[in-house]
């Protein structure tokens, strides 16, 4: 029984392989003009599934920071970077991420507010394959802008996983929390949150039991000055393990900066840092 099961897997790996091959063929014979016509053609479907019938506009006032090409697919960095004001009556409100060509395209949603003191994110994502990402930004007033780039990287969400999952799953949740620099007063200070997690994508192939791992990721990020929401995330299996955040807050005053996680089985982990006592 044994070894049928390693020669069924075999196969499936053989037939995996002459799929990329002939895939990578069709892109080589493929003109760049049609390339870019399917890339455009998967942002217009993304944009009326989750925008219907809204308007886009093109936004070079929202800064994107990525690498061209990345050695692995794993962990990207990204960055956004939204020139907006960011005041009671006119501010950016949400902060669509989409890499188009992954399984999953819609990576993370996160929501701003004016105590957020700017609409920028420092974190690491995940790349299947060459995409582009499309970062979308709503304002107070409901207008949508958005602009893209280019990432070169791929084996992200699928591949082979090894380690020990009991171990993984039993140190999901712990947190480092730091701000980043000293605390100042009444301006914008950046914090850094590192959580320890797998984020299993439900897509990768287990090395020891030749399973897949079930989806297993962080789905819920709040975080709070002195009990008031500064940001808020959405997240799904786009974002790298042990995800990466760095974000702003505006502090007029020493106090607690808290963060609240939760994952996809509902398990919720707490932590905070006393800021500027």
């Amino acid at each position: 029984m044994m070894a049928d099961h390693i020669h069924a897997w075999i196969k499936v790996d053989i037939m995996k392989n002459r799929l990329q091959v002939l895939a990578a063929l069709a892109l080589l014979a493929c003109p760049l003009g049609a390339l870019a016509q399917v890339a455009e053609s998967s942002w217009t479907a993304l944009q009326q599934a989750h925008f219907p019938g809204k308007q886009l506009d093109a936004a070079p006032f929202i800064h994107l920071t990525a690498p061209s090409r990345a050695p692995s697919g794993e962990q990207v960095p990204f960055a956004f970077s939204i020139d907006h004001p960011m005041t009671a009556n006119r501010y950016i409100k949400s902060v669509t991420l989409f890499v188009d060509a992954n399984p999953e395209p819609l990576t993370a949603v996160f929501h701003f507010n004016p105590q957020s003191g700017k609409a920028e994110i420092s974190t690491r994502i995940r790349f299947e394959s060459d995409s582009p990402v499309h970062v979308v930004a709503e304002s107070s007033d409901g207008k949508l802008y958005v602009n893209s780039t280019l990432v070169k990287a791929s084996g992200g969400c699928g591949g082979t996983v090894l380690g020990d999952n009991a171990a993984a799953l039993a140190a999901a949740g712990k947190m480092k929390l730091a701000l980043d620099g000293p605390f100042k007063r009444g301006q914008v200070n950046q914090a850094r949150l590192l959580i320890k997690h797998p984020m299993y994508t439900g897509l990768q192939r287990d090395l020891n039991t030749n399973g897949y791992r079930p989806a297993f990721f962080i789905d819920k990020i709040d975080v709070s000055y002195n009990g008031k929401p500064v940001l808020a995330a959405d997240t799904a299996i786009g974002i790298s393990e042990d995800p990466y955040i760095q974000f702003g807050f505006v502090a007029d005053q020493p106090g607690a900066l808290q963060v609240l996680i939760r994952d996809n089985h509902g398990a919720t982990f707490r932590q905070s840092l006393a800021v500027g006592g």
